[in-house]
């Protein structure tokens, strides 16, 4: 029931992600909004995440869950209608990604949480590897039909599809009824201190998680790696400049170029659900973001349309490849009682790098352009990869087998 609302709830934020990117450059010219969406989507995580990550291991994850989700659903409707009416400005659409982004960051911990409760360990990582499926067959879905509801429709209404693919996920989350988690009264004990429901218990609870993370090597790698590779290649996010101004296409086929990372995606997850007892796992991800940052840069030199969507399938292959693996040793490395809070703290960097990257590619693409932003985003993260295998040999040499041992931890 997870898999089905999250497959159809995807493919409407996808929907509404693209499109909204289009708008920005409907409403204006200059790369440099990408640079202010970027930024209005980081902060909320920035400040809100590790109280949230709190929240996701004191309280019923799935009414979280559910209450984030109604929402989400409330913005997309509002941003629809402010777009029907004509009324929508630059600032309207900063001020309603905000507050998505606030539902975001508790939302997030959450339902990412939630996931080891419903499957056996032994099947975790199949089950991140069809979770990650539904993401993908969702980011083909959204950006394909958000390309039609334009053209055709209207920005309004891929908003407003949006907002009722949520009734799918919450349907979901209500269907399943009550899901046994282990959620603590007490911290995880680092130090022996207890948890509380006051402010100091809060700050306890935070500091617990972030002892846990810093305890924690390879999950803190995998943490630094995903936020630095996100980070220099982001400029994906430059897409609609590229599709307008460099590929002189319009929003059909600006729809199955953002569709093809996720094609990519999920042809890796397809192959990985049905994968077992992976090894070199540590190796993997450190290459699979190597070969995420060389794609980047094929997407940064490219001027011709069928090379481009390649280069952007490639992206999403070695980006699906490296986050699949990354959730899997990040959850079965956590006890469930931290899972909250390791989410939350693990939010901020895959949120924050790509959202924070946004920001850095704005600016670059906005004084240098916006080939150069892609290929210099590119090269960072090739470099990105390189260092963090060099400073963290931890992440290279684990293999899979330490997470079934040191995953027994209660």
């Amino acid at each position: 029931m997870y898999w089905i609302g999250h497959l159809i709830s995807i493919a409407g934020s996808q929907m509404q992600l693209w499109a909204l990117y289009w708008h920005l450059r409907t409403l204006s010219d200059q790369p440099m909004v990408i640079s202010g969406i970027g930024l209005v989507r980081f902060l909320p995580v920035i400040l809100l995440s590790l109280v949230a990550g709190v929240a996701a291991d004191r309280f019923d994850r799935r009414k979280m869950a559910i209450l984030t989700q109604v929402a989400l659903g409330l913005v997309a409707l509002f941003l629809g209608l402010t777009t029907a009416w004509g009324i929508v400005t630059l600032w309207m659409i900063f001020g309603l990604v905000i507050m998505q982004s606030v539902a975001v960051a508790f939302g997030g911990p959450a339902r990412q949480a939630l996931i080891p409760s419903l499957v056996p360990r032994e099947n975790l990582a199949n089950a991140y590897s069809l979770t990650s499926i539904a993401s993908k067959v969702g980011g083909i879905l959204g950006p394909a039909i958000c390309g039609v509801v334009i053209a055709f429709w209207g920005l309004q209404w891929a908003y407003w599809i949006n907002a009722i693919s949520y009734l799918a996920v919450i349907a979901a989350l209500i269907a399943m009824g009550d899901i046994r988690t282990v959620i603590e009264k007490r911290t995880f004990e680092m130090r022996g201190s207890p948890g509380s429901s006051t402010g100091r218990g809060t700050f306890r609870d935070i500091r617990a998680g972030i002892e846990f993370i810093k305890n924690s090597p390879i999950i803190f790698s995998v943490m630094v790696l995903d936020f630095f590779g996100t980070f220099f290649s982001s400029a994906n996010t430059l897409l609609p400049f590229v599709a307008m101004d460099i590929l002189h296409v319009g929003p059909i086929q600006y729809g199955w170029l953002s569709a093809s990372q996720s094609i990519g995606t999920m042809f890796v997850g397809l192959y990985l659900s049905q994968k077992t007892n992976l090894r070199r796992q540590g190796m993997l991800i450190t290459i699979s973001v190597a070969g995420f940052g060389l794609a980047t840069v094929l997407f940064g030199v490219s001027t011709s349309f069928w090379l481009t969507m390649l280069a952007l399938i490639l992206i999403g292959a070695f980006d699906g490849l490296s986050s699949i693996i990354r959730n899997t040793v990040r959850q079965l490395l956590t006890p469930d009682a931290m899972r909250g809070r390791m989410m939350s703290i693990t939010q901020i960097f895959f949120k924050g790098g790509p959202q924070l990257g946004e920001v850095e590619s704005g600016l670059v693409a906005q004084i240098l352009g916006v080939p150069f932003a892609i290929i210099s985003g590119g090269v960072g993260c090739v470099l990105a990869a390189w260092i963090v295998a060099k400073r963290i040999p931890q992440l290279w040499n684990y293999n899979g087998d330490e997470a079934l041992q040191e995953g027994q931890v209660s």
